[in-house]
């Protein structure tokens, strides 16, 4: 039996955020891949090792997690006042399909610095030092991003003294701006940002109970609940939910019915299959923990706590998109995230999450009685790990 070499495709491993993915520029991609279909996605899924029925990876790129089974595609932009094009591809790490539902907020930051040093940026728009200013085309929602990108001698910056949690190392600081990040859809309710209409609905889960929902489209899709309502405190590590099945399968069971209540599925059996969006997240008052690092993270720091759920598993840090929709709803008085936070009108709220804090702004108005947010804005942190060319059979895709 013949069997095909492997072949070569420019890729470069980056980590931006919280997360890490392997990045192409579209142009680079085999001819069949250029294009959406299968060809592409089983491309990606043999560059990233899935489907893996043991769950690891090994035989790819993929960190078996959430936060490392990711792939972005990038090219330059033909939309006005835009440098480069953005498409997130979430690849299932024991299924064989890609999710391209929704954004990744943390890979957001590695966008800008990948497009300055691979000609997807017009050079005249490049600074030698000072920030370059990198208008990105977030593709799978439609909406703009723009990062802030330090540069030093006409190239990107990576080295700093900018401190994310949930990253061991410093690095230099990236500022993004989500433009516009509430869905433009009709919600049944009139509401774009809220599909139902309301700031709180009362969602019927099965086996669970009836719990106060905010079900809001800002960054991601997101399902907030109350930490007490379902019997935790909002102080919970990874282990306390990931080591729990049962728990993985009520916060499976409320995905999947959120979902539904906002229009994003048809029935619930599709929710298997979309496992990216919409995300699940709870929430409750400040209070002390200690953080998986060992740091100590005080009540009187933060303004509100939240843990949430990433492709089934507690998330170790926060997802960027989840945290626009955490600093848009904590915007917006009356969202179970803004009285988990004392309520009020705020601009920006500083949470905690299982590797510590982080803080996130939202710019949240009333226009013709609907709320608007016109932009949500944090920090992140990039840095390339590794560039050159990933490898797989030439009979993969």
């Amino acid at each position: 039996m013949a069997h095909l070499p492997q072949i070569k495709i420019p890729a470069t491993y980056l980590r931006g955020g919280t997360s890490k993915g392997v990045f192409f520029r579209l142009q680079d991609l085999p001819p069949a891949a250029q294009v959406p279909g299968p060809a592409r996605d089983k491309l990606l899924l043999r560059v990233i090792g899935s489907p893996d029925p043991y769950g690891k990876q090994i035989d790819g790129m993929g960190g078996a997690t959430s936060s490392t089974s990711k792939t972005v595609i990038l090219a330059k932009s033909s939309r006005p006042d835009h440098d480069v094009d953005y498409l997130f591809g979430q690849v299932s790490i024991d299924q064989a399909f890609v999710d391209w539902s929704g954004n990744c907020g943390n890979l957001s930051a590695a966008v800008g610095p990948f497009a300055l040093a691979n000609g997807l940026v017009a050079p005249e728009r490049i600074p030698a030092d000072g920030l370059a200013t990198v208008r990105i085309w977030q593709a799978n929602i439609g909406k703009t991003i723009v990062a802030q990108v330090p540069m030093t001698d006409g190239a990107v910056q990576e080295t700093g003294d900018f401190e994310l949690d949930g990253v061991t190392f410093p690095a230099a600081e990236i500022q993004l701006e989500f433009l516009d990040p509430a869905d433009e859809g009709d919600g049944e309710g009139g509401g774009a940002m809220f599909p139902t209409g309301n700031l709180v609905d009362e969602l019927v889960v099965p086996g669970v109970g009836t719990l106060q929902a905010t079900l809001i489209n800002a960054g991601i899709p997101t399902i907030f609940v109350q930490a007490d309502a379902i019997g935790y405190t909002g102080t919970e590590l990874q282990e306390a939910i990931n080591g729990d099945p049962q728990a993985l399968a009520r916060f499976e069971t409320i995905r999947a019915h959120g979902a539904l209540r906002m229009g994003l599925i048809k029935d619930l059996a599709e929710a298997a299959t979309r496992q990216h969006t919409p995300k699940v997240a709870f929430v409750a008052p400040p209070a002390d923990y200690v953080a998986s690092s060992g740091k100590a993270v005080r009540a009187a720091d933060i303004d509100l706590l939240v843990r949430a759920l990433s492709m089934g598993k507690l998330h170790h840090a926060m997802m960027g998109t989840a945290a626009v929709a955490i600093g848009t709803a904590a915007a917006i008085p009356g969202t179970l995230v803004n009285l988990a936070a004392g309520g009020g009108a705020r601009t920006a709220v500083r949470f905690g999450h299982p590797s510590g804090t982080l803080r996130v702004g939202a710019e949240a108005r009333q226009v013709n009685g609907d709320w608007v947010v016109t932009k949500a804005i944090m920090s992140r942190s990039a840095r390339v790990l590794m560039e050159g060319w990933v490898r797989v059979s030439g009979d993969a895709f």
